[in-house]
């Protein structure tokens, strides 16, 4: 056997000092960043914008059932407003999103958005992505510089296609949707 462990431990000796090093490396090392969405070219905020915040969402859509606009006898399922709590990367819970459309940290700061672009998801199940200008800030905190919002990466949250009808008039539905928000700043 020593023959064998002295012939062949160079073999070893690198690989496993490699190994090592990995290992003991391994605990310190922060979680690696989620790779940023490429956007369509519609859904992509002026230059000079620059990224100041990103954020997982995870909630609702609400969507309300009346008659539509343009024929009162035909009913249709209608956006009421989403119900969202937004994550860092982390996971740690730093706002929320609801009606407006309104985006609020919990540092106080506070924008609300006006829709300027749209394009279908990847995934034909769900919400359209977003390119939103932002129409008021308040606070100082992370939203207070913030001028576009992009919503990408959405999973769920499209509207029913049946049960609204003029015997269901006036019935709600929470639908179950996730997101991305990415929260542009001018540059200075």
């Amino acid at each position: 056997m020593r023959k064998f462990s002295t012939k062949f431990s160079h073999y070893f000796a690198i690989p496993c000092a490699v190994l090592g090093a990995c290992l003991g490396g391994c605990s310190a090392m922060e979680p690696a960043p989620l790779p940023l969405t490429v956007a369509p070219e519609a859904l992509r905020p002026p230059a000079p914008a620059v990224l100041a915040l990103r954020t997982q969402a995870n909630g609702v859509q609400i969507y309300g059932c009346t008659a539509a606009a343009d024929d009162a006898a035909r009913f249709e399922w209608t956006l009421t407003a989403p119900e969202t709590d937004l994550f860092d990367e982390a996971g740690k819970r730093i706002g929320r999103h609801y009606a407006g459309p309104t985006w609020e940290a919990l540092d106080g700061s506070k924008v609300v958005g006006e829709v300027q672009a749209r394009a279908s998801a990847s995934d034909p199940g769900a919400i359209a992505w977003l390119l939103l200008a932002v129409k008021t800030n308040s606070g100082i905190g992370v939203l207070g510089q913030v001028q576009w919002i992009q919503r990408l990466d959405t999973v769920g949250g499209k509207a029913p296609a049946a049960g609204c009808d003029a015997a269901h008039a006036g019935a709600e539905v929470r639908v179950p949707y996730k997101a991305s928000y990415y929260f542009y700043s001018a540059a200075h």
